[in-house]
């Protein structure tokens, strides 16, 4: 019989994991309650977000056709969504029309908004005018439509394309379609077939529309070619749409096809699978406390950190438009990654909540410079589509390798860190070999500017997004440090100490009598700007959609070096203070019309673009860490509110989501590469993150409130804990960060 005395604290043990550990009920559709994908859903000045129907990472996305929230018609839908903000292929639009005409593929068509519910396993409408209900739901490489059409009505179902180009739609009997549209790549790509197979509950007619008139036809090719379908049994109330799409086949199509769909499995239970797969993924994450508002806020945007990358493997095969061939691989292939956005916290969520999947994502930008020859940077279907400057895929080979991610291959990885450094070229919106620019800087150190009225004289250099040579020379300073840091790891020590002074490049441009980042001419000379406002749109002659005040934190790499080039901690926190309440100098529409990306004000601090969400975490490298816990929950109350201005820029498929998603929990990766969190202040008294090794990582803030933000003191696995960081070692092996928190900063906590 057991002892009492080891029984009593069996039972000790067990109420304290009870207490801590979330159930099984709250860790999966618990969550799903919270999502409310409208968040976002009108721009400030930019781009909107948009609710996306798909599962995890997957390649079947669908979203409807509108401008953005308020816009109350919808002119299609796309059957699937190839790249995100890149385009679409294959349009769908029910229709009532008893006589149709060229006139019904262009309308659009009104729905009731309050009616509309957008899951990301399950879409909703009511077309007000038509009198249709559209659903819509999916899996991986498949989707269904189901359209409610009313009794006695035409029923059509119109199939179009977005782009000009070759397509074709062969019907091979009344209830079968198999399809192809060319997605166009941006020049110096090739485009790309997408194949479609799809099958219809109800015999059809098929048919198209040629110089005005309807056609009867089973087969429609050519330039934008339009098809249709229509139901000659008007009393059928439902006609459903199920459909695979493939960028290998049209037989792999059809596989697709019957490897998701083939089982005959309803649209209910396709919904509820799509359903649960978002379930699990989404209650990865538990937490308690906040507000549901928080809650809304923070699951929302878990839920957009699960758009991009996407895995586009089909069958242990894929299309790579890296060397336009398709490939066998036993692991997945993924692409469409917009690195400048998602380096900074996308990735590095993923490598804790997901680290297998990141290493087969930083596996496929391996493949992608086998196949290509350069190290891309904004990996899409067609290619490395050329955006932004700097090549931060290499921050996230140091990242990953840092925290222990070992499934990739690292020597390969390296070879393209180092071809891309020493050979291509830096110029923003450009890729290639280097050009004369790019050599002036490795030789120099400094990326050269265009004094002001100066016209340019390099042909390379794109006429809109300019040299940015000072946002150039920081991003390149930042890209050699952590070319540098691989090479120490991978026992390169030659290399190691050559990229290590390049990465030191940034210092170059620090002009100690202004206290800025500034240009300088291919002479040495400082050009003389004003860092808040010059540089023409976006300030892109010198900086990139942002202006030096935002530049001049963009040294994550070496914080130490960057404090002391403001001459030591104090003058670093009494200016990251004037960063905050600086004025604009000018009026807000005057500012915006020169800076539009630089939304979610803040004096100078812009909330709304990538560059500014680590820096409210500098001030933990301060003496007053407690300004960290101050600023991070004000942003976030303030631009990251539960509503459909939710958020303040262009949110780029997760990049800025992740943001919401860190600091929500309390903490935030500053340097990508330096293995490091820094503490900030959750909005939840508890999180719970179930780790893929099968621990869990706990977070428990004490007394966590809207008015009890500061950090008193906190434990990580018991052991107080005096600075405001912790290690990625510390989180992934199910360590315990304990927070007391209270109404008033103590300012002592944390001071290094």
């Amino acid at each position: 019989m057991m002892n009492c005395f080891y029984l009593k604290r069996i039972l000790i043990v067990i109420y304290i994991f009870a207490l801590c550990t979330p159930t099984s009920a709250q860790s999966e559709h618990h969550v799903l309650q919270y999502l409310h994908p409208e968040i976002g859903g009108v721009g400030q000045l930019l781009e909107p977000t948009r609710p996306t129907m798909q599962l995890p990472n997957q390649m079947m996305r669908m979203t409807p056709m509108r401008k953005d929230y308020l816009d109350d018609q919808i002119g299609s839908f796309p059957l699937l969504i190839v790249s995100h903000r890149l385009g679409q292929v294959f349009s769908l639009l029910p229709d009532t029309d008893e006589k149709l005409t060229s006139a019904s593929w262009n309308k659009k068509v009104a729905y009731d908004q309050g009616a509309e519910q957008r899951a990301p396993w399950h879409y909703y409408t009511y077309l007000v005018d038509d009198n249709v209900s559209v659903e819509y739901t999916e899996g991986k490489k498949v989707g269904i439509f189901r359209f409610a059409f009313p009794a006695g009505s035409a029923k059509n179902l119109l199939f179009g394309t977005y782009m000009r180009g070759k397509n074709w739609w062969h019907f091979t009997d009344d209830k079968t379609v198999e399809a192809m549209q060319i997605y166009p790549a941006e020049s110096g790509h090739q485009s790309i077939p997408v194949y479609l197979y799809g099958k219809l509950n109800q015999p059809a007619q098929s048919g198209t529309i040629n110089d005005g008139k309807v056609i009867a036809s089973a087969n429609i090719e050519g330039e934008s070619a339009k098809a249709f379908c229509s139901f000659e049994d008007k009393n059928a109330d439902t006609i459903e749409f199920r459909y695979a799409v493939s960028y290998i086949s049209e037989e792999q199509a059809k596989k697709n096809y019957e490897d998701e769909l083939g089982n005959n499995i309803s649209f209910n239970e396709l919904a509820d699978k799509a359903k649960n797969t978002w379930a699990n993924a989404l209650g990865q994450i538990q937490v308690e406390g906040g507000t549901d508002d928080e809650k809304r806020s923070f699951y929302t945007a878990l839920y957009r950190c699960k758009e991009r990358m996407i895995n586009i493997s089909e069958d242990g095969k894929y299309y790579s438009g890296y060397d336009n061939k398709i490939h066998t691989d036993d692991r997945p292939f993924y692409v469409d990654d917009w690195v400048w956005d998602t380096y900074l916290a996308l990735h590095p969520l993923r490598m804790i909540l997901n680290p297998a999947q990141e290493e087969d994502m930083l596996q496929s930008y391996v493949r992608m410079y086998q196949q290509l020859g350069w190290m891309p940077t904004f990996p899409v279907l067609f290619g490395d589509h050329a955006c932004m400057n700097a090549f931060h895929s290499s921050v996230l080979f140091l990242d990953a390798y840092r925290k222990g991610l070992k499934n990739v291959d690292y020597k390969t990885a390296y070879a393209g860190m180092k071809k891309n450094a020493n050979e291509a070229t830096m110029l923003p919106w450009r890729n290639g070999p280097s050009t004369i620019l790019d050599s002036f800087y490795y030789k120099h150190g400094y990326f050269p500017a265009l004094n002001k009225g100066e016209q340019e004289t390099v042909a390379e250099v794109n006429p809109f997004e300019k040299r940015q040579a000072v946002a150039v020379t920081l991003g390149g300073s930042y890209d050699d440090w952590a070319v540098s840091q691989m090479a120490k790891e991978l026992g390169k020590q030659d290399d190691y100490s050559y990229f290590a002074k390049r990465g030191q490049n940034y210092k170059n441009l620090w002009d100690k009598e202004k206290q800025f980042f500034m240009p300088k001419d291919a002479n040495g000379n400082w050009i003389n700007i004003d860092p808040k406002f010059d540089g023409g749109m976006g300030g892109r002659d010198y900086y990139d959609e942002n202006n030096g005040w935002t530049y001049l934190w963009q040294v994550q790499e070496d914080i130490p070096g960057l404090i002391s080039l403001m001459c030591g901690k104090n003058k670093f926190e009494n200016r990251l203070d004037q960063l905050f309440r600086e004025d604009l100098g000018r009026s807000r529409y005057a500012f915006w019309a020169k800076f539009p990306d630089a939304t979610g004000l803040v004096g100078e601090f812009s909330m709304g673009n990538e560059p500014s969400f680590f820096i409210p975490y500098l001030y933990d490298y301060t003496n007053a860490p407690w300004k960290t816990q101050e600023r991070v929950r004000l942003l976030l109350k303030t631009w990251f509110d539960d509503n459909i201005f939710g958020i303040p820029g262009d949110e780029d498929g997760g990049g800025m989501s992740a943001f919401v998603v860190f600091s929500s929990m309390g903490f935030y990766p500053v340097t990508p590469g330096r293995p490091v969190y820094a503490i900030g202040s959750p909005v939840f008294s508890k999180v719970f993150i179930r780790l893929t090794n099968g621990k869990t990582f706990t977070m428990m803030a004490h007394n966590c409130s809207e008015v009890n933000k500061y950090v008193q003191s906190a434990k990580i696995n018991g052991v107080e804990l005096k600075t405001p960081f912790f290690t990625h070692e510390q989180l992934i092996n199910g360590g315990t960060l304990e927070l007391e928190m209270g109404s008033r900063p103590n300012k002592s906590w944390g001071v290094q």
